[in-house]
Formats: C-alpha cells, structure tokens, sequence
C-alpha cells in the first residue's frame, strides 16, 4: 500500500495538471467576451465621436477612382482577423502605455487639423479627411492597446496595420508619387520607343512621334492601378509568404513592375497612333484600357510570388535540417 502512494500521488498530479488547460480553456470564451463587449462598446462611441469626418469618407471614396479601395479596407482587415480566429493567443494584460501614446498622438493630429482650419490655410477634402482619419486610426488603434491585449495585438498586427489604407493620402504625397510615376513611366516607355527601332524625340515628360506628340499627364500616372499592385502584394505576402524579406521583396518589386507596366500601356498608345491615327488617343484602350494593362501586371506578379514562395519554402527546410542534423 506505502509502494503505491507515490505512484498515486503522481497519477493525481498529472490529471491536475491535465485539468488546467480545460480549465483555462473553459475561462477563456468569458475572458474574450467581457474584453469584446468594451471594445465593441468603446469603438462604437470612437465612431460616432468621428461620425462626420467617416460619412465624408464614404462618400469621397464611393466617388474617387483613385480612392474607391477604401471601402473594401475595413471588410478586408475583419476577414483577415477572422482567419485567425482559432489562433488568438488568451486575453493577456492591456498595453497601456502603448494606448496612452496613440491617444496622446491622435490629440496632437486633432489639434493641427484644428489649427489648420482656424488659420490661412486652405485644406482639401483630400487633406481633411488624411488628417481625421489619421487621428481615428490612433484612437482605434489605443483602444485595440488597452482591450485587446498585446498577446492579441501581436497576432494581428497586419490587419490593424492594414487599416491605415482608409485615409486617403494628402495632396503633396499624392502628388509626389503622381511626379515619380510620370516620369518613371516616360523612361520605360522611352526605352521602348527606342527599341521598337520608332523615331521619337523625348522631351520631359512629352514624346515626339511621327504625326503627333503625347504628353504623359497626371491622369496618364498610372497611380490607381499601382496601388492597387501595391495593397494586392501587402495582402499576398501575408497570406502566402512567411519570410519578412520575401514579403518585402514582393512589396518593393511591384513599384518598378507598375512603372514599367504604365510605361508599356503609353508604347501601345503611341504605337496605335502612329500606325492607325491620333484617334486612337480617345478610343477604349486609351480611356478605359486600365484593367486590361493591370491584368496583363499580374502575370509577372504571379511568377514572383511564385518563385518567393519557393524560396520560403527552401529556405524552412533548410533550417530544419540543420536542427534536425
């Protein structure tokens, strides 16, 4: 009998032990939902405090064609969460300091915009709404600090990130990346010209064809369909790739890809012009040819992802025979 009290002992303190993971699993839906019930709520007045400023959004994003991503941001953020709905850590302690600090730096956002609109200043629609929307994102995310926890936060650090696409860019980074991408595209397409063996003479930002003259205007920028390359490489990389550097390798590629692709779509253009006639600068391909050019984008961009996805996958098992030698 004395032989069998350790061994019983034992037995017991292992299904104790057995019994803890049960027993926080079975605390853990009340622990997650007390935490969800104040961010929901807390959320809830954030967005009626920031009612006006969302509505302007809404409706300048429903009427932008360079913006209308916006709407599908805040659904696309949620759906990514969802994912990982099975593989939130537990509720752990609030990041206070972190809330304090985004609170803190949502009020001094809050405060220029004020400035700014009591001053001389004349601000655009395009640069209001960056602001507010920029102090909506640090009060959110101080609210997502002091609810969620930073086990959570860690978890889902891409999709709260990926919230800052809801604020549209303020006119002088919109125009700086129009400028960039007017010339980038003027160069590639220069190189084309050359190549195809046409005669041109470039001039800035002008190209001197046989019979007319094309001008790369902002609107000819190309800057919605790079974007959109751009947000489509961010998404791919979180959900295909596990390697930060992979990710930032397909990130950063799309840039010369987009300028390149626009670049092409003016070649097209001015090859079309030259061996048709200049209506060409007002048929389908020019006006409303963008899907087509993106689509065409997406092929190169595939066969990236593919060959990063390769790497990544080498590159884990790799370390794991190391390991496991």
């Amino acid at each position: 009998m004395a032989a069998n009290s350790p061994a019983k002992t034992a037995q017991e303190q292992n299904q104790t032990a057995a019994d803890q993971p049960s027993a926080m699993h079975s605390e853990k839906p009340s622990e997650y939902f007390g935490q969800l019930q104040s961010f929901v709520a807390a959320t809830i007045l954030l967005a009626l405090c920031f009612s006006v400023p969302l509505y302007r959004l809404l409706q300048f994003a429903a009427g932008s064609a360079l913006y209308s991503h916006i709407l599908l941001v805040p659904f696309i953020s949620s759906y990514l969460i969802w994912l990982r709905r099975k593989h939130l850590p537990p509720p752990s302690e609030p990041a206070r300091q972190l809330a304090v600090f985004a609170w803190v730096a949502g009020f001094v956002v809050l405060v220029g915009y004020w400035v700014a609109l009591g001053s001389a200043l004349t601000l655009t629609e395009e640069d209001s709404l960056a602001l507010t929307m920029l102090a909506f994102l640090l009060f959110f995310y101080g609210i997502c600090c002091l609810f969620l926890g930073a086990d959570i936060l860690r978890a889902i650090t891409f999709p709260l990130g990926f919230l800052v696409f809801i604020s549209p860019f303020p006119t002088v980074v919109r125009e700086g990346i129009e400028l960039m991408s007017q010339h980038g595209s003027a160069v590639a397409a220069d190189v084309m010209f050359r190549l195809s063996g046409m005669p041109i003479v470039w001039e800035g930002l002008g190209f001197q064809l046989p019979g007319i003259r094309l001008h790369v205007d902002p609107e000819c920028s190309g800057i919605h369909s790079s974007l959109m390359l751009f947000l489509t490489s961010l998404l791919a990389g979180h959900l295909f790739l596990r390697k930060r550097w992979t990710r930032a390798v397909l990130a950063v590629a799309v840039i010369p890809l987009g300028i390149v692709r626009n670049g092409f779509r003016i070649f097209v253009i001015g090859q079309l012009c030259v061996h048709i006639g200049p209506e060409m600068l007002y048929s389908t391909i020019h006006r409303q040819g963008g899907p087509l050019f993106f689509a065409l984008s997406m092929v190169p961009f595939f066969l990236l992802l593919v060959v990063l996805r390769k790497l990544d996958r080498a590159v884990k098992e790799t370390k794991a025979e190391e390991y496991g030698g």
